[in-house]
């Protein structure tokens, strides 16, 4: 995909490029002409005040003025023999135009060549009384490293071209850039760091970004109110529960319905313990924790479960860069989760594989069950708030927010977390963590 950045340097780039193709076919034009009429008069005039000499001067004069004109004029003349070999002047568009021109003035018969028997150098043929001379210059006091000039300057143009249309897509593109990091930002709950700067001098940009930052000021209200609300609820229903849960095991006598009301009042107090969690602000703080001691830890909870079974495949001394509460949080909410949705249909007891290894500067942790897993149209659904799969998976009941609260505690921490179903059946939890010892390097 390309970047904005590309796309703007690339029209750019072609705009400035055809503006100078024109530029330079339009000099060209108006040069071309009269610098062939230049060119071509100049060898003229040099030929015909060469020939004027030679015809009004006698035999002996005539060699010693064809002498002095190579030695300071750099002028050679010699008869033009049949059996001279030359190769023509330049066959450009230039080339045959000062050709033409130079015929016009000569007359017929006139040469103009690069080569004369091997020998370079600008070749003028021409007739004096019947007989035919070739005259041998430097081609450089007529066209001084013309083409040259112009390929430089084309180069020249062309570079700096290019280098104003970076500088112009870079200073376009930084109000974007800086407002696609701080959407970033927002997006994963960092507001303070998101603020743009509400000073600078282009009046269109300034008004974006005191928009965005009264926004995302806003957002951050909503957040925080939303948060104290959730916790606030949660706080206030816990003390009536246990009230209710005192005065059920007191009052009801029937020890089957005293049983089955407390573990209503217990999920209740656990569903309120979810919504703790999910309202749980800010950045976890960060440092270095055993991931074995976190997961035998978490472990240990359910070790009197007989419908579940935990399998583990983890290297010593591996460590993440994380938190240990929060980390262990994750875990005992996925083995929850295989626990109420990952049971084999056969057996009734949920067999979980847990496994980690260090890979580059990450730690990978795979937590699997061997259940029914999940239909793809409801994966990407599955860490949704108060989303719940489908009730065929399982009678037990929850809030939904157990994936939700493990993908968002995973972000506070810096790592990355997925779904996905097991090729063999089931549903995979990836995690990606930061290795503890790339961290501190």
């Amino acid at each position: 995909m390309r970047s904005l950045f590309w796309r703007t340097f690339f029209l750019l780039a072609l705009l400035l490029l055809g503006s100078i193709a024109a530029w330079l076919q339009t000099l060209r034009a108006l040069d071309f002409e009269p610098r062939a009429i230049q060119t071509a008069q100049q060898i003229a005039s040099l030929v015909n005040l060469s020939r004027a000499a030679l015809i009004h001067s006698d035999a002996i004069n005539r060699v010693s003025l064809l002498k002095t004109m190579t030695e300071q004029e750099g002028l050679r003349i010699v008869p033009r023999e049949p059996g001279d070999t030359f190769e023509p002047f330049d066959t450009d568009a230039l080339g045959q135009r000062i050709t033409q021109e130079l015929e016009g003035r000569l007359g017929p018969g006139t040469v103009l060549a690069n080569r004369v028997n091997h020998e370079d150098g600008l070749w003028v043929g021409f007739v004096i009384d019947g007989d035919d001379y070739w005259m041998l210059t430097d081609r450089a006091r007529f066209n001084p490293g013309a083409g040259r000039s112009w390929l430089i300057w084309l180069v020249v143009a062309v570079a700096l071209s290019l280098v104003g249309a970076a500088l112009i897509t870079r200073l376009i593109n930084r109000p974007l850039r800086q407002l696609s990091l701080a959407t970033s930002r927002v997006r994963d709950g960092d507001f303070e760091a998101s603020r743009l700067d509400e000073s600078v001098v282009t009046r269109e940009i300034r008004a974006v970004n005191i928009g965005f930052n009264r926004m995302t000021q806003t957002l951050a209200k909503i957040e925080q109110n939303r948060s104290v609300m959730l916790a606030g609820i949660s706080h206030d229903l816990r003390t009536p529960l246990a009230r209710l849960r005192l005065e059920t095991e007191l009052s009801v006598a029937d020890a089957d319905a005293r049983s089955h009301m407390a573990a209503d009042i217990s999920q209740l107090d656990a569903i309120i313990g979810k919504f703790l969690d999910y309202a749980r602000p800010g950045n976890a703080s960060l440092e270095n924790v055993s991931l074995k001691e976190v997961i035998d830890a978490c472990i240990f909870g359910f070790q009197n479960r007989t419908d579940l079974r935990i399998r583990l495949e983890l290297s010593d001394g591996l460590a993440v860069l994380g938190d240990a509460v929060e980390l262990g949080r994750v875990i005992t909410n996925l083995l929850e989760n295989a626990l109420r949705y990952g049971k084999s249909v056969e057996t009734g007891v949920a067999m979980v594989d847990i496994a980690a290894k260090a890979r580059d500067k990450w730690v990978l942790i795979r937590l699997r069950d061997h259940g029914i897993g999940v239909s793809e149209a409801q994966m990407n659904n599955l860490t949704t708030p108060f989303y719940r799969g489908e009730s065929a998976r399982t009678a037990a009941n929850g809030a939904g927010l157990g994936l939700a609260i493990v993908e968002k505690t995973i972000a506070r921490m810096g790592g990355k977390f997925a779904l996905s179903n097991a090729a063999d059946g089931g549903l995979v939890a990836s995690i990606k963590l930061q290795c503890a010892l790339a961290a501190n390097r």
